[in-house]
C-alpha cells in the first residue's frame, strides 16, 4: 500500500469519524429535545422478560449462598461441641461448593444491574436516588463478605485445633450475619416497590424520601422473616439433593454410606424448616392485606388466586416427598420396624389434606357445568375450598410431618428413664390436643364472620407450635442416656429414595420462582405501587401460562448452573470420614 493510499485511507476515516460524531451529535440534540430516555428494548424476548429472568436467577444464587452458610455453620458447630468429626467435614464440602455458586450469584447480580440501566433507567435512576447510601453499604458488605468466605474456607486446616476452631467457627458466624444483612438491604428495595411509605406520591420528589422510612417500609420485616426461612430450606434441600447425586455415583460402600447420611442430614434440615415456612407466609400475607386491601384481594381473590392452588400443590409434594423419604429411612434402621403399620395411616391424613388445601373455592368451568353447580361455588368442593378447611388441612398436615420426624428419632433408641411411659402418653395427649383445638377452629370457623374466621388461625398455629416445642422437649430429656437397637445401617437405601430429594429441590426452586411472580405480579402496573406506574409496552400482567414457562426456564438454568457446579465438586478430594452409627 503507498503512503498516498494510506493517506487517503486516513482521510476516509477521519470523514467517517466527523460524519459520525456529527450524527451522534445530532441524536443527543434530539434526545435532549425530547427528554431522557425512560425504557429501553432487549432483543427477542423484550426487556421486562430479560429482566425478570436475570433477577430471579440471580435470587435462586443468593439464597444458595445464604442458606448453605446457614447450614455450614451449624453443622461445624455440632463438630466442635459434640466432638462429631462427620460434621465438620460436611461443613467444609459445602463450603467448598459456595467458592463457586459465589461468583455465579455476582455474575447475575451485574447482567441484573446492566440490564436495569440500559432497560429501566428513569425506574433506576429514582431506586438510586432513594437507596443511594444502602447501596454504598451493601457493595461494601459485598466484599467483606467475600474476604470472609476465603478466610473461613482457606484457613479450615489450619486452624482446627484447640481455641482455633472456634475462631474459624466465629468467622463462619460473621459470613451468615454479612449474608444476612445483605439480605435485608436488597429487600429494603424490593419491599418499597410493593409497599412505599403512605406519605409518599407520583408527585414527590425522590429527594424528598425520608430513606430510613423507605427502607424499614410495611412489608420489610415480614419479608426478612419469611425468605431467610426460605433459604434454610432451600440450602437443605440443595445439600440433599448433592448427596442425592453423589450417592447415586459413589463407587464404593463407604461413599455411599456418607453421602446417605448426608442426605438425611439435608432433608433433616429442610422439611424442618418448612414445617414452620407456612407461618411466615401467613405473616408476610397479613401485612400485604394491612398495607392495601385492594393488593391483598388482587393476591388471594384476583386472578392471581389460582397460583395458591398451584403453591397448595407444590408444598404438598414437599410434604409427601420429605415423608416418603423418612419412611423409606427407616429401612435401615434396627427397630423401626414397630413403626412402619402406622405410616400409611399417616400417608392418608397427607393425601386429604393435600387434596383440601389444593381444592378452589371458585371453579373454572363453562356455561354447561355452571349451571348444573348452580353458580360458580361447587355445593360441596366449594366448602373445602375456604381458609377454614386450607388452614386445618395444612397444620394437620404439619403435625403428621412432625409425628414422622418422632418416630425416625425414636426409631433405634430405648429410653432407660422411669418415666419413659408416662413421656410417651403425655407427648401423645399434646399431639390429640392439637388435632383437636385444629379440627374445633377449622369447623367453628364456618359459623362466624371473616373477620372472626381469620383470628382462628392465630390458635391453630399456637396449637402446632406449642405441641412442637412441648413434644421435642419431652422426647430429649425421655432419649438422655438411651440406648440403642443396633447401629444405622447407612448407605442401604435404594436409589428411589435419592429420587425424593431430587423432587424435593426441583419442586422448591420451582416454587419460589412461583412466589416471586406472585409479589411482584400484585404490583400489576406499578413499577413501585402507586408512585411510579409503567408506562412500558410490557406493562400488562403477564398471563399465568406465560408466567409458568418463564419460572420453567428460570429454573432450569439455575439447576443447569447447580448441576455444573456438583460436578466440579466431584472432581477435588474424597470424603475422609466414613460415618458410623447415627
Amino acid at each position: 500500500m503507498t503512503r498516498g493510499t494510506i493517506r487517503t485511507s486516513a482521510a476516509g476515516i477521519a470523514a467517517l469519524a466527523l460524519l459520525v460524531l456529527a450524527a451522534q451529535s445530532g441524536w443527543a440534540q434530539e434526545a435532549a429535545a425530547a427528554g431522557p430516555r425512560e425504557y429501553g428494548s432487549f432483543p427477542w424476548i423484550g426487556s421486562r422478560t430479560a429482566i425478570w429472568i436475570a433477577a430471579e436467577v440471580h435470587l435462586m444464587f443468593a439464597a444458595f449462598v445464604l442458606g448453605v452458610p446457614m447450614f455450614a455453620v451449624v453443622a461445624e458447630a455440632i463438630g466442635i461441641f459434640g466432638g462429631d468429626e462427620r460434621y465438620d467435614r460436611l461443613s467444609k464440602e459445602f463450603t467448598r461448593l459456595l467458592l463457586i455458586a459465589y461468583s455465579a450469584t455476582a455474575m447475575w447480580g451485574a447482567v441484573l444491574v446492566f440490564l436495569l440501566t440500559t432497560l429501566y433507567p428513569r425506574f433506576w435512576a429514582h431506586m438510586t436516588e432513594i437507596f443511594e447510601v444502602s447501596m454504598w453499604i451493601y457493595v461494601g458488605l459485598f466484599f467483606v463478605e467475600s474476604f470472609t468466605l476465603y478466610l473461613y474456607y482457606y484457613g479450615w486446616e489450619r486452624w482446627k485445633q484447640g481455641r482455633a476452631k472456634l475462631g474459624h467457627w466465629t468467622l463462619g458466624i460473621l459470613l451468615n450475619v454479612w449474608g444476612t444483612a445483605v439480605l435485608f438491604i436488597a429487600d429494603s428495595w424490593l419491599t418499597y416497590m410493593m409497599s412505599p411509605p403512605a406519605d409518599v406520591t407520583p408527585d414527590t420528589s425522590p429527594a424528598m424520601v425520608q430513606a430510613w422510612s423507605a427502607f424499614a417500609n410495611a412489608t420489610w420485616m415480614p419479608i426478612n422473616i419469611h425468605r431467610l426461612i426460605a433459604n434454610v430450606v432451600f440450602g437443605g434441600s440443595i445439600v440433599a439433593a448433592y448427596a442425592g447425586y453423589r450417592f447415586l455415583s459413589a463407587k464404593t460402600d463407604d461413599e455411599r454410606a456418607h453421602y446417605d447420611w448426608m442426605g438425611y442430614v439435608g432433608n433433616f434440615i429442610a422439611i424442618g424448616a418448612l414445617i414452620v415456612l407456612p407461618f411466615a407466609g401467613y405473616y408476610l400475607g397479613r401485612e400485604i392485606y394491612e398495607y392495601n386491601q385492594q393488593m391483598g384481594i388482587t393476591m388471594m381473590g384476583g386472578f392471581m388466586s389460582w397460583l395458591w392452588i398451584i403453591q397448595a400443590f407444590l408444598i404438598g409434594v414437599l410434604f409427601l416427598a420429605g415423608n416418603y423419604y423418612l419412611w423409606v429411612g427407616m429401612g435401615r434402621i434396627p427397630g423401626a420396624e414397630r413403626f412402619l403399620p402406622y405410616t400409611k395411616w399417616m400417608l392418608f391424613v397427607l393425601i386429604i389434606g393435600v387434596i383440601v388445601w389444593s381444592t378452589p373455592h371458585t371453579m373454572i368451568a363453562d356455561r354447561a357445568e355452571l349451571e348444573a353447580m348452580g353458580g360458580s361455588h361447587h355445593p360441596f368442593l366449594g366448602v373445602l375450598g375456604v381458609m377454614s378447611a386450607k388452614n386445618t388441612a395444612v397444620n394437620l398436615m404439619i403435625l403428621t410431618t412432625f409425628l414422622s420426624f418422632l418416630m425416625y428419632r425414636r426409631a433405634n433408641r430405648r429410653p432407660v428413664v422411669g418415666w419413659a411411659r408416662t413421656g410417651t402418653i403425655l407427648q401423645a395427649g399434646l399431639f390429640v390436643i392439637a388435632a383437636a383445638v385444629v379440627l374445633f377452629y377449622g369447623v367453628y370457623g364456618y359459623f362466624v364472620s371473616a373477620i372472626v374466621r381469620i383470628g382462628f388461625s392465630v390458635y391453630q398455629v399456637l396449637a402446632v407450635l406449642a405441641t412442637i416445642i412441648g413434644v421435642m422437649a419431652l422426647d430429649v430429656a425421655m432419649l438422655r442416656g438411651s440406648e440403642s437397637r443396633g447401629e444405622i445401617r447407612w448407605g442401604q437405601m435404594p436409589p428411589r429414595s435419592q429420587y425424593a430429594l431430587f423432587v424435593l429441590v426441583v419442586t422448591f426452586t420451582w416454587l419460589m420462582g412461583l412466589m416471586g411472580f406472585a409479589r411482584s405480579g400484585i404490583r400489576q402496573h406499578w413499577h413501585v405501587w402507586e408512585v411510579m406506574r409503567d408506562t412500558s409496552q410490557w406493562a400488562a400482567t403477564p398471563a399465568l401460562g406465560f408466567a409458568a414457562q418463564i419460572i420453567s426456564v428460570c429454573v432450569i438454568i439455575f439447576l443447569g448452573m447447580i448441576s455444573f457446579i456438583f460436578w466440579l465438586g466431584g472432581l477435588v478430594e474424597k470424603p475422609q470420614l466414613v460415618p458410623k452409627g447415627r
